[in-house]
């Protein structure tokens, strides 16, 4: 059985509702908002009617100031609380979008995330707005901190939508963006909506846990089970575990060609546009373009970056195929046996079970889902200052959705709010992200409005008789997904722009996977970790030791994996170009296949790489974080409570978490650390000399 974690309130009786938290926040001159879900197509269609209504009014009121008039509260800040607006009713239908169990109401959020994208990037050729701005801004204000920067940074986005360009190549920025913005959903929808069902016999699943076979929704006949190559649990079940290589190429190559017939048109356009913008505003490349406003500045620094890694693994990669390829040879015979695709986690899996004596479904049985929920509810407690409570939520799109406040533990000041969406369903987003509700912001009326998120996972669902057991792997993602809430909810920034996650993009990784260091320390583990069946056993010691050094043994191939979707990114937004965009599948399936491993054949992999659109140019940044990430942990590692270590927690919280992009990324960084940064850490985790 799980433990129940109580609260203060909830073990004096007195539990806490929306109303007192609420309540509580006014005290402290901050509002709560409830988010008002839209449930039907009728209120989805109004919000994005009057959310554009409302953002002209706004709009208006600016671009109608005179000279003698301008200030920076009615030009800059008025402008964020204009896109503070927006943020507020697209964030909701983005999430609506992606989990709403009505599959009309789905789509037309689809529509109105289209239309209110359309009608924001407009917002940029408002010019009457751009020369309010212009106005104040020539006045040479004497701003400091946040608000200098929210000054600079605003005018740099008006030079990157080509506001300073002739009006006809002004004109075609605008065009394009706006032609972008109607791509860019429609290939994200699709990769939602994939879906592919495979039916296997208990023959081809030979390996696959019983435990995993028999569960609901899995055995479809009588000598039948239908698994999806579209859910990450089931992917990942597969190709870890099949021992029929026919059975493990098949899921992998179901995978790698979701979404392609849909997808392959729009991301051509998609490029194309891309580099088409990337050109009138002056840039060599979109992935100039997109990496101006990062920590990595352009290109050439980030394929360098990802180049070097990929040389430094080379020697550690060799070593790994080749361990992974006498496995092979020993299980198969075939003395002439190759590494594919398809073969490395089976075999890394393999390798863990016979060189370490790791079996990592085994361990599933110490990582009940709700105790993990509880045991990382602790720890972020303890080490950040906090304390969070469940309250029944006003709505519910699913009946099991959670809801829980956040407070400061000492002082009581509600912080946030957020909501758990944690396992998979048809129609849903099908792999792990926190999504932004409500970001925090400093209102016009001097109170701040705390914000509000939700985490959208797809962990693997509770059965009859049985709690839902994580792999190592999946405790390591709920600590990563829940450390982005975290950023988002401790956020004091006053401009929506640079609260929470609202950071360059090649840092906004970092903090999250700082935190995935926590479910390999033997400590914290102990604090929550347990076998269910008999709560008294732990993971022994030796496990852990064994398990830590499996990893090692299998890093250099799953990072070199990382770094070629990194460079198949970058080269698709330095190389194609409006001749070559037929180019697409072939070039990606050429870095893929030069970085890592050949790609199964006839597959476009791109066509469900999500990743292509939020972070366009940008995949890199994951390797780029994680640097800073290993970096971040030392922190930790060397305080007195290590892991547990609350004034190194408050630090974290104060410098990184709640400044946001309030200021240069690399002064909270340095900050943090109390010294310069290092690669070191990270080169020696992933195995680089």
């Amino acid at each position: 059985m799980a433990t129940m974690l109580f609260t203060a309130a909830e073990a004096s009786g007195k539990p806490t509702t929306l109303a007192k938290f609420q309540k509580s926040a006014a005290k402290f001159g901050s509002v709560v908002t409830i988010p008002t879900f839209e449930t039907t197509t009728n209120g989805v269609v109004a919000t994005v009617a009057q959310t554009i209504a409302e953002g002209n009014a706004a709009l208006d009121r600016i671009g109608r100031l005179t000279a003698a008039q301008v200030n920076f509260t009615n030009t800059f800040i008025a402008l964020d609380d204009v896109n503070f607006h927006i943020g507020r009713a697209s964030d909701r239908l983005g999430l609506i979008e992606q989990t709403s169990t009505n599959a009309d109401v789905r789509d037309a959020a689809t529509d109105a995330i289209k239309q209110l994208s359309e009608w924001a990037v407009g917002i940029d050729y408002r010019a009457d707005v751009y020369l309010a701005l212009k106005t104040f801004a020539a006045t040479q204000p004497p701003l400091t901190g946040e608000d200098k920067k929210l000054l600079d940074d605003t005018l740099r986005d008006y030079r990157r939508a080509g506001l300073d360009l002739p009006q006809e190549q002004r004109d075609a920025v605008e065009k394009l963006r706006k032609e972008l913005t109607a791509l860019e959903t429609d290939f994200e929808n699709n990769v939602t909506k994939a879906t592919q069902p495979l039916k296997f016999t208990k023959a081809e699943l030979a390996g696959v846990p019983d435990a995993f076979l028999t569960q609901q929704g899995i055995k479809t006949g009588d000598d039948e089970y239908t698994l999806k190559a579209n859910i990450t649990f089931h992917y990942i079940m597969v190709e870890d575990n099949a021992s029929l290589e026919a059975t493990r190429r098949r899921m992998m190559t179901a995978q790698c060609n979701l979404a392609r017939t849909a997808n392959i048109p729009l991301l051509q356009k998609i490029l194309v546009r891309r580099d088409e913008l990337a050109h009138q505003l002056g840039y060599a490349s979109y992935a100039d373009y997109a990496t101006e406003t990062r920590m990595v500045k352009n290109a050439a620094t980030a394929i360098n970056f990802l180049q070097n890694l990929k040389t430094g693994l080379q020697p550690k990669y060799d070593l790994e195929l080749k361990e992974f390829r006498d496995l092979k040879i020993a299980e198969t015979g075939d003395t002439n046996a190759i590494i594919n695709a398809w073969d490395w986690r089976y075999y890394a899996n393999q390798l863990k079970k016979t060189k370490y004596n790791v079996d990592a479904e085994q361990l599933r049985v110490y990582f009940p889902y709700q105790n993990v929920l509880e045991g990382m509810f602790k720890i972020y407690q303890r080490i950040f200052g906090l304390k969070f409570e469940r309250v029944e939520p006003p709505y519910k799109w699913i009946d099991d959705l959670q809801l829980y406040t956040v407070s400061d533990a000492k002082t009581g000041e509600p912080m946030g709010l957020f909501y758990l969406d944690m396992f998979p369903r048809d129609g849903k987003y099908n792999h792990f992200a926190q999504f932004g509700i409500i970001e925090g912001k400093l209102l016009p009326d001097g109170r701040y409005q705390r914000p509000v998120c939700c985490l959208v996972c797809n962990f693997p669902p509770p059965q009859p008789g049985k709690p839902s057991l994580l792999s190592h792997d999946e405790v390591e993602t709920i600590f990563h997904e829940f450390g982005h809430a975290m950023h988002t909810i401790l956020t004091r920034a006053k401009y929506s722009r640079f609260a929470g996650t609202s950071v360059p993009q090649d840092f906004v990784e970092a903090p999250s996977q700082m935190l995935e260091n926590w479910p390999w320390d033997k400590k914290v583990l102990d604090s929550f970790a347990a076998d269910y069946r008999d709560p008294k056993k732990k993971i022994p010691a030796d496990v852990l030791a064994q398990l830590k050094t499996a990893r090692f043994a299998t890093e250099a191939t799953r990072y070199r994996r990382q770094l070629s979707f990194g460079l198949m990114d970058l080269t698709l937004h330095t190389q194609i170009h409006a001749t070559n965009a037929d180019d697409v599948v072939p070039l990606s399936n050429e870095i893929l296949s030069d970085v890592s491993f050949p790609v199964p054949p006839d597959t476009a992999f791109v066509a469900y790489f999500g990743h292509i659109i939020g972070y366009g140019a940008g995949y890199y940044g994951y390797a780029w974080a994680d640097a800073i990430a290993a970096d971040m942990a030392t922190v930790f590692e060397q305080s007195p409570d290590g892991f547990f270590d609350q004034i190194t927690g408050l630090r974290m919280r104060n410098e990184i978490y709640a400044v946001g992009d309030s200021r240069d990324i690399n002064v909270s960084i340095e900050k943090f650390l109390g010294r310069p940064r290092s690669l070191d850490p990270f080169l020696k985790r992933i195995g680089v000399k």
